[in-house]
C-alpha cells in the first residue's frame, strides 16, 4: 500500500496560514493534493494538521482519498521536526511494515501525479530502500575558504557539458514504514533520486519565494497549453476587443475603438474552420455591427451567466468545452474562463483573471490586437 502524508500546521513564521493562502487561484496545499489524488498508485492521503481552518479548506476539495489526521499540539510548533509528527502518526495507526510512506510537502506546488508514479516505479525496479525528489542545478558552488565544491575553476566547463549538482527540492520523500520506525528518519539505507525539472527548486518558505514561484508556475502552465488545437473561439468585448474606454461625442453618441489586427485574426480562424463568437454583458448596437462585419457565428449580448451560454453553444455545436478558447479580462469572465480548454486574457486584465491556473496572459493590452497575438502564438490553425 502507498500512503501519502502531508503535514500542514496553522503556524507559519514568514507567511500567515501559508498552506491555504491562494497560490495561482487555489490554496497552496491544493496542488500537491491534486497530484496525489490523480496518481493511481496512491491509496490514501493523510493530511496532518492542528488547524480547523486548514481542515475546512481541504474538505472543500472533495478528494476521495483524503483523510484528516489531527496531529498532537507538541508536534505542531515552529520547532517541531517533521520526523516527530511522522512517528506520532505511524504509532497511532496499524500499517504493514512493507507499506510505502510518502512524505509530501505543500511548499512545492510543482510536483505532478507522474512524479509520484515514476518515483514509485523506480523504487520497485531499482530496489531502493528510500527515495527523495531533487532537481539539477547548474551552478558553481564554493566553500567559505575559497575552494570550489563542484568544478575546477581552471577548466571552467560550458553549461551544456556541465552536469551540475542535485539539490533537494523538498517536494517528497519515500520510505517504508519499517525503515522509518527503525531509523527514525524519512530516508535510510540505499537511497534513490527522482529528478524533477530545474524550476521545481523554488520551495516556498518566504514571501519572495512565493512571488517567484507563482510566475514560474503560470509560465510553465502557459507553455503546456500553447498552440492547442481548438474548434471554437469566444471572446468578451470591452477590455478585450476594445481598450475598455467609454468615448462620447458632444451629442452624447457612444464610440468604441476596435482593432483591425483582430479583424484579420478572426478571418484566419474562419478560414481554418474555427467557429467564432462574442459573449458580453453589455448590449450595444456597436457590438452588433462589429460582429456582423467579422462574420461571427455567435453574438450574445446582455449576458449575466456566460458559462450557461457556453454550455448551450457547445451542446448545439457538439463541441467539448475543452476544445474552446475564451478571452476575458474582468471578474464576470472568471467562471467561464475556468471551464474552457484554453483561457486567455489581455495584459490589462484584472489580477483575479491573471491568477487563474494555466491562463495565457498575453503581452497585448485590450483593444490593441489581443486576438491576433493569441492566434499567432498560441492557437494551432
Amino acid at each position: 500500500m502507498n500512503i501519502a502524508f502531508i503535514p500542514v500546521r496553522c503556524g507559519s513564521d514568514a507567511i500567515k496560514l501559508k498552506n491555504i493562502k491562494l497560490f495561482c487561484g487555489k490554496p497552496l496545499v491544493y496542488w500537491c493534493l491534486k497530484a496525489l489524488q490523480d496518481s493511481e498508485e496512491i491509496d490514501k492521503i493523510y493530511v496532518a494538521t492542528d488547524c480547523d481552518k486548514i481542515e475546512d479548506v481541504v474538505q472543500t476539495f472533495q478528494f476521495s482519498k483524503i483523510v484528516i489526521y489531527k496531529r498532537d499540539a507538541e508536534n505542531a510548533t515552529g520547532t517541531s521536526d517533521t520526523e516527530s509528527v511522522m512517528l506520532e502518526f505511524i504509532s497511532k495507526n496499524s500499517f504493514s511494515p512493507t507499506d510505502n510512506f510518502l512524505l509530501v510537502q505543500a511548499t512545492n506546488p510543482f510536483v505532478t501525479a507522474s512524479d509520484f508514479s515514476a518515483a514509485l516505479t523506480s523504487m520497485h525496479k531499482s530496489g531502493f530502500d528510500s527515495l527523495l525528489s531533487c532537481c539539477r542545478i547548474k551552478r558553481f558552488f564554493w566553500n567559505e575558504n575559497g575552494t570550489p565544491i563542484n568544478y575546477d575553476y581552471k577548466n571552467r566547463p560550458l553549461r551544456q557539458s556541465f552536469t551540475g549538482a542535485l539539490v533537494e527540492n523538498g517536494a517528497f520523500y519515500i520510505n517504508s514504514i519499517k525503515n522509518i520506525l527503525t531509523d527514525k528518519n524519512r530516508l535510510s539505507g540505499n537511497i534513490g533520486i527522482h529528478e524533477m525539472p530545474e524550476y521545481s527548486f523554488t520551495e516556498i518558505d518566504e514571501i519572495e519565494d512565493w512571488l517567484v514561484a507563482e510566475k514560474i508556475f503560470i509560465k510553465n502552465r502557459q507553455e503546456k497549453k500553447s498552440k492547442k488545437k481548438i474548434k471554437m473561439l469566444l471572446t468578451d468585448v470591452d477590455g478585450v476587443l476594445t481598450d475598455a474606454g467609454m468615448y462620447y461625442t458632444e451629442n452624447g453618441d457612444e464610440i468604441k475603438k476596435f482593432n483591425t489586427y483582430d479583424g484579420m485574426a478572426f478571418s484566419i480562424l474562419r478560414d481554418n474552420g474555427i467557429k467564432i463568437g462574442m459573449i458580453t454583458s453589455e448590449e450595444r448596437l456597436l457590438n452588433t455591427r462589429r460582429s456582423e462585419k467579422l462574420k461571427m457565428d455567435f453574438t450574445y449580448q446582455g449576458v449575466k451567466n456566460k458559462l450557461k451560454i457556453l454550455q448551450q453553444i457547445c451542446e448545439s455545436e457538439n463541441i467539448n468545452p475543452e476544445e474552446v478558447v475564451y478571452v476575458g479580462d474582468d471578474i464576470n469572465d472568471l467562471e467561464i474562463l475556468s471551464h474552457v480548454g484554453v483561457a486567455a486574457c489581455p495584459a490589462t486584465a484584472r489580477p483575479e483573471i491573471k491568477n487563474i491556473p494555466g491562463i495565457i496572459i498575453l503581452n497585448t493590452p485590450g483593444g490593441e490586437g489581443v486576438i491576433r497575438e493569441l492566434v499567432d502564438n498560441h492557437i494551432e490553425c
